[in-house]
């Protein structure tokens, strides 16, 4: 009987990661699709553009590798280039995996952190109570494939759509992305505190003339360790109420204990 149950909860959540990741899986192919153009400037083929995106989930990390390898650069500084950009998804890993049940095996964090970006971030991290690995798996099943299939469509097309056309399309990722936020700041004003303080944070680093020489991906993992660490010390969540949230979230979920 438990056995079944854990398998229904499993298909549940996959089934639910699906339905979160849709929205997400098109706004990845409109923005993808401008990086397409930038990777067949790059000389990149379809199937090299596919494989890139594929194993590369971020827009400012494909876009700097693209630019290195139309510099004809070194792999190692092409290495290099796409760690710093994309340093910041260590750090959403590594928060991701506080919400895992203690019992989850290390194969599931190491899949799950594979897959992440900040949107499938925002939505698992947003998921009340232990999280499910089978949600972000379903999520990413849907959106990082949508991801791929963009840039392979961009290399496809070319310039054939006028630039202020794909510029258009991708707005609709931004948009997407403060729907995550909106409705967990509506609901507790510490979040709703640190998102405010992120976008002045973010907009005074970006005028700061003496940090222009850090990647803008080094700028928000800076951020993200200093604004969360100093909201996690001036407005610690105690054991007690955690695992009355978590309790609460599976009786409205109608999961047994």
């Amino acid at each position: 009987m438990g056995a079944g149950c854990q398998v229904n909860r499993n298909r549940d959540a996959f089934a639910n990661g699906i339905r979160d990741g849709f929205p997400i899986a098109l706004g990845y192919f409109a923005v993808a699709f401008s990086l397409g153009i930038v990777a067949k400037k790059a000389g990149l083929s379809p199937f090299q553009g596919f494989l890139s995106s594929f194993l590369n989930h971020a827009s400012a990390g494909e876009y700097a590798e693209f630019t290195v390898i139309m510099a004809d650069a070194p792999y190692l500084e092409m290495a290099f280039v796409i760690l710093v950009a994309n340093m910041r998804y260590l750090l959403m890993s590594c928060a991701l995996s506080q919400k895992f049940d203690a019992k989850t095996s290390w194969v599931h964090r190491v899949l799950v952190g594979f897959g992440i970006t900040d949107e499938i971030f925002g939505i698992s991290v947003g998921k009340p109570g232990a999280l499910n690995p089978c949600y972000s798996y379903g999520a990413m099943v849907i959106a990082l494939p949508g991801w791929a299939l963009g840039t392979v469509m961009g290399i496809v097309a070319g310039n054939v759509l006028p630039a202020s056309v794909v510029s258009a399309l991708s707005v609709a990722l931004y948009g997407m992305f403060v729907a995550i936020i909106i409705p967990a700041s509506r609901k507790n004003k510490v979040i709703r505190g640190v998102i405010a303080a992120s976008f002045l944070a973010s907009f005074a680093v970006s005028r700061i003339p003496l940090l222009d020489g850090i990647s803008d991906s080094m700028k928000i993992s800076l951020l993200t360790v200093l604004i969360a660490g100093g909201a996690a010390v001036l407005f610690p969540i105690g054991e007690e109420k955690e695992a009355a949230k978590t309790e609460a979230a599976k009786t409205e979920a109608g999961e047994p204990d």
